[in-house]
């Protein structure tokens, strides 16, 4: 974990939010963090306005596509800007930006069209929002990353990206992730990125956590996650969520 961190005598972590940063933004994953597959937890809808009436922009960064994440942030009524696709999509209609597309996914698309015939019970055409996804592919085999790597690798499609975000397995071209997708959604606000906070819970969120000032990860079920994080909060999921918003509330009102 990085050096904010600091923990009570149980183990369970203490937030430590530096007081001393001008915090403008906060950024979260969606599946896993915001939701779950009973939806958005009670009072999350509630807590995030709160945050926005404290001026503190919501933006939100998914591997979900561009089309699937908009009715999200629409629901949150939140003035942050929309990073998808795991960094491929790019789109901050709140500040009149254009839609940013900052990959082709037809490669990794051909690279699951391979991956099927090398493999059993395999499914190229992977989950149905892949219809809108322009960047990545997408497929049900969150558990076989390791496989689908090696095979990869001795291939013409070896530079690409493989991540399990736990709901999915993810092909993305090389140097596209959230923290790519990030960088221009920053740029094009001037915003600092010392100065947000990013909060998910799986392996894709890494590159979001280090790109941030502070970073705080609600569940520690993927490998690598809870080190690159500053916070683990000590409820998980979406609870995790909603034990940190309380505390960032209490943090910005007291």
């Amino acid at each position: 974990m990085r050096w904010y961190l600091h923990q009570k005598a149980s183990g369970v972590d203490v937030l430590s939010l530096p007081e001393d940063v001008d915090w403008q933004m906060i950024v979260f994953d969606v599946d896993g963090t915001l939701m779950d597959k009973n939806g958005y937890p009670e009072g999350l809808l509630q807590r995030i306005r709160k945050l926005e009436e404290l001026q503190l922009t919501v933006s939100l960064a998914s591997g979900r596509t561009l089309p699937n994440v908009t009715p999200i942030q629409q629901t949150l009524a939140v003035s942050g800007f929309i990073v998808a696709e795991n960094g491929g999509m790019v789109w901050d209609s709140r500040a009149g930006f254009a839609i940013a597309r900052l990959a082709d996914g037809e490669r990794a698309r051909s690279a699951a069209d391979w991956l099927a015939t090398q493999l059993d019970d395999f499914d190229a055409a992977g989950i149905e929002s892949n219809r809108w996804r322009e960047t990545e592919w997408c497929l049900w085999e969150p558990n076989r990353a390791d496989e689908v790597r090696d095979l990869l690798a001795k291939t013409e499609w070896s530079d690409l990206d493989v991540v399990s975000t736990g709901f999915a397995l993810h092909l993305t071209p090389l140097g596209i992730n959230k923290a790519s997708g990030l960088s221009l959604a920053f740029e094009q606000r001037d915003i600092d990125p010392s100065q947000v906070i990013a909060v998910g819970d799986a392996s894709n969120d890494i590159p979001m956590f280090k790109k941030c000032g502070f970073s705080v990860a609600v569940n520690d079920m993927h490998d690598g996650v809870v080190e690159a994080a500053d916070h683990l909060t000590e409820s998980r999921g979406v609870f995790g969520t909603i034990e940190f918003l309380d505390e960032l509330i209490e943090f910005f009102t007291k």
